[in-house]
């Protein structure tokens, strides 16, 4: 783990592609000291023919987008904001599965660099005791019935010390859970490292059933007691994991057996946050 002061964190282009070791995804890499968001600089990228595996890293985002409309802000010399640009020859359907592939990604890229015992809350927040360090959003382009560009992004708390009042009880970051400072560089790296290979399967296969297994033994949610909140009625019921499409498998008190879309509902376990 990286250990020097935040100060000399060196965290740009040439330091985050220094430690890439993927074959094509953020080998075109975009860095920027300050943008809107890395998301929106991808979809406007996309619109003038960008290919598969453009990467977008920032130091600071101003209008970073999280769930539900939240704003997802990344201060100056402290954090991770990135996006890539996919264009993935799948059916709308499958798109979410994506989200679930960069929580997958990151939950590995943060264990290599700072080996932190992270864990995922279904579907794509990445949690360490109780806390939210790392939240996800992708945004799909459609063409009729096809898949155009799906766009990632990811926002990682590495470095931050402090939160502000209203969230300081649901975040944390890499730095206040190691107690020390954390490279970007790497962390950005490896997060893209792990991604890269875990799309690939997907590609593979159309679906998550070779990354169930790995993903299920890192979920918080897995055999845990689960309130669903869903618009057609709220249940309570066990958690038994992610099925091979991502859904998670919700076992009702009665024995009746649920499978749950990210994005059609939501899902409140042992943290509250959601």
């Amino acid at each position: 783990m990286d250990t020097r002061d935040n100060t000399k964190d060196e965290y740009d282009h040439d330091s985050i592609a220094a430690n890439l070791h993927t074959s094509y995804l953020g080998r075109e890499l975009l860095f920027f000291r300050e943008i809107d968001s890395t998301n929106d600089e991808l979809k406007r990228r996309a619109g003038e023919g960008a290919p598969e595996g453009l990467m977008a890293a920032a130091d600071i985002q101003y209008k970073g987008k999280g769930r539900r409309g939240r704003v997802w802000t990344t201060p100056e010399g402290v954090n991770i904001a990135m996006s890539y640009l996919l264009r993935p020859d799948i059916p709308p359907d499958s798109a979410s599965m994506i989200t679930l592939l960069l929580a997958m990604a990151a939950a590995r890229g943060i264990r290599e660099v700072s080996s932190l015992d992270v864990k995922i809350k279904w579907p794509n927040d990445i949690v360490m005791n109780g806390k939210k360090l790392v939240g996800i959003l992708t945004e799909m382009i459609t063409e009729g019935e096809h898949v155009s560009v799906i766009i990632p992004g990811i926002g990682i708390n590495v470095n931050t010390t402090s939160f502000p009042e209203d969230i300081k009880d649901k975040a944390t970051s890499i730095c206040i859970e190691s107690g020390r400072i954390c490279s970007r560089a790497k962390t950005a790296a490896a997060v893209t490292d792990a991604f890269e290979e875990y799309y690939g399967i997907f590609l593979r296969d159309g679906d998550l059933r070779q990354l169930r297994e790995g993903y299920n033994a890192i979920c918080v949610n897995k055999d845990a007691g689960v309130r669903v909140l869903d618009p057609k009625g709220e249940y309570d019921g066990t958690s038994r994991g992610i099925d091979d499409r991502g859904r998670l498998i919700v076992v009702r008190e009665d024995g009746r057996e649920e499978r749950v879309y990210a994005g059609e509902v939501s899902v409140r376990g042992i943290y509250g946050y959601v």
